[in-house]
């Protein structure tokens, strides 16, 4: 398990490893907003999810209204397969991730 942020100028990318799920959630929701409030425009790099179910869904969702309540651009700029199979199967779509 491993959350790691990069930043240049004002965008910043938080890469998330590891689990996106229930027993992570009260782990990751402060990083993910925390991100969110810190920079201008904010991206995850999801590519190394290994797991992913609804409260990582539930997750980005608090995220992305964070951002959109201070103005803010999120963008998901890479998805793994786990992640890609649950916005596949919701019919979920989000800026920068994998169709």
């Amino acid at each position: 398990m491993h959350i790691g942020e990069a930043s240049q100028g004002a965008v910043a990318c938080l890469a998330v490893e590891g689990e996106m799920t229930i027993y992570r959630a009260a782990e990751l929701k402060p990083a993910l907003l925390d991100a969110v409030r810190a920079h201008d425009a904010p991206a995850f790099d999801l590519s190394a999810v290994t797991e992913f179910d609804s409260a990582g869904l539930q997750l980005l969702l608090v995220a992305r209204r964070e951002a959109q309540r201070l103005g803010k651009p999120l963008c998901v700029s890479a998805a793994s397969p786990a992640v890609c199979e649950v916005f596949a199967l919701l019919g979920i779509t989000w800026e920068g991730a994998p169709a």
